[in-house]
C-alpha cells in the first residue's frame, strides 16, 4: 500500500498551491464582499492549464485523473474555497458531456472550456426538488425535431453566466418509476425564452455565481440530448458519484486552510505575556484539527484513487464527502474560536472560511442524504 503522491503529481499540487497564494489572496475579500464572479481569473487559470484538468487531451484538456483533480480543488480550497469553486467550476455539469456525450457533442463543447472561451452550468436542482432529484418536474416535450422545455430550475452554480447548461429534464412522464422519467440535454444558455435571475446574500461561496433560471418554451434541438433518452436520472447519480469526491477536497483543503492560518495566529498572538500557542490547551486544539484535516485527506484520497482505478464506491465517497464536510465545518469553528474576537471581523480570513464551510454538509447531497447511502450499503 503507497500513500506517496508521483513526483507529477506533487509538481500540480505545488503548482496549484502558488497559483492560488498569488491569485487568490488579492481579490478574495472584494469578491466575496461585493459577490462578485472573478472572470478574469478564471481566464488565468485556463492560461495555466489548471482548469478542466480531468477532460481528455484529444478535447483539450490533461487527460489526468480524479486524483489529480482532487489535488487542484484541494489547494485552491485551501486559499479561499470560494474563488476555487468559481474558477473549477466552471466546467461543472460538462462531466455528462464527457461521460455520456456524443463525438460531435465532446469536440464542440469541451475544447472551450478548458480554453477559457466557455462556462459551463449543471442545471439539475429545483424549487420543491433538491436531494429527491428524482423529484424533478422541469419537462421536454418533443416537436419536430426539437425538445420544448417549460419549468424551472434553483440554486444554479453559474447561472446567470454559463455560455450553456446540462439541464436534467422530464421526458417520459408516463413511466411508472420516476427513475425512468428524466433525460439529460444540452441547452445554450443564450436560447430565446430563458429567464436568468442572480441570487443575491449567500451566506458563503459568495464569489461564484448562483441563480434561478426559467425556461418558457423553449427550442432545443434533439441531437442535444445526451446519452439515451430517459436514463438521465441513472446518469446523473453516476455523475454526483464523482464530483463528490470534489465536495470532499474542498472540505479538506478549506480544513487545512483554516488549520494553517491558526497555527500562524497563535505564533503570532500574545496573551499575558506569551504566545497563544505555549498554551498546552491551544496545542491540544490544534492537534484534533490536525488529525481531522488528515483523516478526511486519507478519505479522500482513496475515493479518488478508486474512481480512478475503475473501482469506484458511492457508499466511500459518500463517506469522503459527508465526513469531509461535517470535519470542514468543525475546522472553522475551531479555528475562529482560537482567533477569538480578531475571528469574528473580517480583517480576519477565518470568518470567511466559517461561513464557506457550511455549505459542504448541504450541496451534492445533504449529509443526511449520504449517511442513507452509507447505511444502505451497510445492509
Amino acid at each position: 500500500m503507497n500513500f506517496e503522491l508521483t513526483e507529477e503529481q506533487k509538481d500540480l499540487q505545488n503548482m496549484a498551491y502558488k497559483f492560488a497564494k498569488k491569485e487568490f489572496e488579492p481579490i478574495a475579500k472584494e469578491c466575496d464582499r461585493e459577490e462578485k464572479y472573478p472572470r478574469e481569473l478564471w481566464k488565468k487559470a485556463c492560461e495555466t492549464g489548471l482548469v478542466g484538468i480531468i477532460i481528455p487531451e484529444e478535447y483539450g484538456g490533461a487527460g489526468v485523473g480524479w486524483i489529480e483533480t482532487a489535488l487542484v480543488m484541494e489547494q485552491f480550497s485551501r486559499i479561499d474555497m470560494g474563488l476555487g469553486l468559481a474558477v473549477l467550476a466552471a466546467t461543472f455539469g460538462s462531466e455528462n458531456i464527457m461521460l455520456y456525450g456524443t463525438e460531435e457533442q465532446k469536440k464542440k463543447y469541451l475544447p472551450p472550456l478548458v480554453n477559457g472561451e466557455a462556462i459551463c452550468a449543471g442545471a439539475y436542482t429545483e424549487p420543491n426538488a433538491g436531494t429527491d432529484v428524482a423529484g424533478a418536474k422541469t419537462r421536454a416535450v418533443k416537436d419536430g425535431q426539437d425538445y420544448i422545455l417549460n419549468g424551472s430550475k434553483m440554486f444554479i452554480t453559474n447561472g446567470t453566466i454559463c455560455d450553456f447548461m446540462v439541464v436534467l429534464c422530464v421526458t417520459n412522464p408516463g413511466a411508472e418509476s420516476r427513475t425512468s422519467q428524466h433525460s439529460l440535454i444540452i441547452v445554450e444558455a443564450d436560447s430565446p425564452g430563458i429567464t436568468k435571475s442572480k441570487i443575491h446574500g449567500k451566506m458563503g461561496i459568495r464569489a461564484t455565481d448562483t441563480a434561478e433560471i426559467t425556461f418558457e418554451d423553449v427550442r432545443v434541438p434533439q441531437e442535444n440530448l445526451i446519452g439515451q433518452e430517459n436514463k438521465g436520472f441513472y446518469q446523473l447519480m453516476h455523475f454526483f458519484d464523482l464530483t463528490r469526491i470534489m465536495v470532499a477536497a474542498q472540505g479538506v483543503g478549506l480544513g487545512q486552510g483554516a488549520l494553517d492560518k491558526t497555527i500562524q495566529y497563535v505564533q503570532e498572538r500574545k496573551t499575558f505575556g506569551r504566545p497563544l500557542a505555549v498554551n498546552q490547551g491551544v496545542q491540544f486544539q490544534l492537534a484534533e484539527m490536525a488529525t481531522r484535516v488528515e483523516l478526511a485527506r486519507c478519505i479522500t484520497y482513496k475515493a479518488a484513487w478508486k474512481a480512478d482505478y475503475g473501482q469506484l464506491d458511492p457508499s466511500l465517497n459518500a463517506m469522503a464527502k459527508y465526513y469531509s464536510g461535517e470535519s470542514a465545518v468543525w475546522l472553522a469553528d475551531k479555528a475562529l474560536q482560537l482567533h477569538g474576537g480578531y475571528g469574528y471581523i473580517d480583517e480576519y480570513d477565518v470568518q470567511r472560511f466559517y461561513r464557506d464551510a457550511k455549505i459542504l454538509e448541504i450541496y451534492e447531497g445533504a449529509k443526511e442524504a449520504e449517511k442513507m447511502t452509507i447505511a444502505r450499503r451497510l445492509f
